[in-house]
């Protein structure tokens, strides 16, 4: 197991992420991982993506660092958030990555903690309903004077703990 960077506290930026500069020192990249509370409540922290191997991309090309993720992706979307939109107490609608491409949101766990990502910030939503959290939600929304763009990756079949175990390529 790769060595782990300390934790870094909840505020508006993420660390920058660790390059992988040999095959003992692999890359970590930083991401928000916004979750369900054990009281039944969401709650947002930070973690690292672990996990990568050099790889071939395709063909002759040289080595890169990848890591595979496993499931299935149930829709890519591209989002706009225009200046001013706030979204109401919601849950994720199903588990997903969101990285903004331009622009600045923010998001709001039930435990009161508050994340503002811009581009190059990753977010993993799995603050989704259960039976042992029904009332599950965040509050999030657009921050800033320009619209803020999105890439969204929906999964119809993964895990949570998919964006900490490690997994073969």
């Amino acid at each position: 197991m790769t060595e782990r960077p300390g934790a870094f506290p909840v505020s508006s930026a993420l660390p920058p992420l660790r390059h992988g500069d040999s095959a003992d020192h692999t890359p970590l990249i930083p991401f928000w991982h916004m979750k369900n509370a054990g009281d039944g409540g969401s709650t947002i922290e930070n973690n690292w993506l672990e996990g990568f191997a050099r790889q071939v991309v395709s063909g002759d090309t040289a080595p890169i660092w990848m890591r595979a993720f496993p499931g299935d992706v149930k829709a890519v979307w591209f989002n706009v958030l225009p200046v001013g939109w706030v979204g109401d107490w919601h849950p994720s609608p199903s588990l997903q990555w969101v990285i903004p491409l331009s622009g600045h949101w923010f998001i709001e766990t039930q435990d009161g903690k508050r994340v503002e990502m811009g581009p190059g910030d990753i977010h993993w939503g799995a603050d989704i309903i259960a039976a042992q959290a029904p009332d599950i939600a965040h509050f999030s929304g657009q921050l800033g004077d320009v619209p803020c763009v999105q890439l969204m990756i929906q999964f119809a079949h993964t895990s949570d703990t998919a964006v900490s175990a490690p997994t073969a390529a």
